[in-house]
């Protein structure tokens, strides 16, 4: 298992939060995903065999969120 903290700066408000969570939780090898409103992040365990980083981000950007390069 491995764990990435990823910053996305968009987020505001609750609906954010379930909308991350929820997609995230639909991506095959993401264990959990925990979104920080006021800390603007969200904190992912996965398992790196069958998904990555940039997979993770991918289902972030599809939900209309932009990630810091």
């Amino acid at each position: 298992m491995s764990e990435a903290t990823l910053s996305i700066p968009g987020i505001h408000c609750e609906h954010c939060q379930t909308s991350i969570e929820g997609a995230l939780a639909e991506v095959e090898g993401v264990r959990s995903a925990r979104v920080s409103v006021p800390d603007r992040t969200v904190d992912v365990d996965y398992d790196e065999s069958l998904v990555d980083v940039d997979a993770i981000k991918d289902t972030i950007i599809e939900q209309g969120y932009d990630l810091p390069a």
